[in-house]
């Protein structure tokens, strides 16, 4: 592949991690725990969405072909997209939803902060004002998840619950393939292999402050990033493109 076709794959796998994401979060909206939840969780929906389409738009204009981030949003199959298996698994309980966020939100925050000295100006700048949203998105994480694994018996056993099942999908953000060793050779990323030692020490933190026990790391699920995703994608795809899809190029 050229470096320009490897950019696009690289930066459509920013978007579509924000995208999915974001799409699971809503779905708690009118559904959360509490009020301040349900607005929290729509808050940071909506953060992941402006993003997305910040990312996607510049794969687009990177692609040269003319898509739009609507069209890269809307118009493409499951096997086209590159988000992270741990971004697509469903919801579950509150504690599962609250643990996928701060897994995702640990390695977010390493990788926007090394983006925002990218060698082009273009990612950087969206990185920057990425960066300041994920840092609010890891405190905010760390804070709930670790009074919840620290609360009564059954918050600490929901929250192991949701560590045990999602700890599998959490490797795959540091299993790195051609498109992130180009973007490491062009001075775009930083190395996930130093992103994964500071990784490591914030969710290892946690874990010991929330009084839960650490999973093995025995096996790892992959291959999101290489489109190659769970069955869940399939039901998020057919829900978040079906008015796109249903009524093609509508004005509204």
């Amino acid at each position: 592949m050229t470096d320009q076709k490897l950019l696009f794959k690289f930066l459509t796998r920013l978007g579509d991690n924000c995208l999915i994401l974001g799409h699971r979060n809503s779905e708690w909206c009118g559904h959360s725990p509490i009020l301040e939840e349900d607005i929290a969780l729509a808050n940071i929906a909506l953060d992941f969405i402006g993003q997305a389409r910040l990312w996607l738009e510049l794969a687009g204009e990177i692609e040269g072909k003319g898509r739009s981030a609507d069209d890269l949003a809307y118009l493409r199959d499951s096997h086209e997209f590159g988000n992270l298996l741990l971004s697509e698994q469903p919801n579950g309980d509150f504690a599962q939803t609250l643990l996928r966020q701060l897994l995702f939100d640990a390695w977010h925050v390493y990788m926007l902060d090394g983006l925002t000295s990218a060698s082009d100006p273009r990612i950087a700048e969206i990185a920057e004002k990425a960066l300041k949203e994920a840092r609010y998105h890891i405190d905010r994480s760390i804070s709930i998840c670790t009074r919840m694994g620290d609360g009564t018996a059954e918050s600490n056993r929901r929250m192991q619950d949701a560590l045990n099942l999602l700890w599998p999908y959490a490797n795959e953000m540091f299993t790195s393939d051609d498109v992130d060793q180009a973007m490491e050779d062009m001075g775009i990323s930083t190395p996930l292999d130093q992103i994964k030692v500071k990784w490591d020490m914030l969710i290892d933190g946690f874990i010991d402050d929330a009084n839960l026990i650490k999973p093995k790391d025995n096996y790892a699920q992959r291959g999101g990033k290489q489109g190659v995703h769970t069955e869940h994608m399939g039901f998020i795809l057919s829900e978040m493109q079906f008015l796109q899809r249903a009524y093609p190029d509508a004005k509204w």
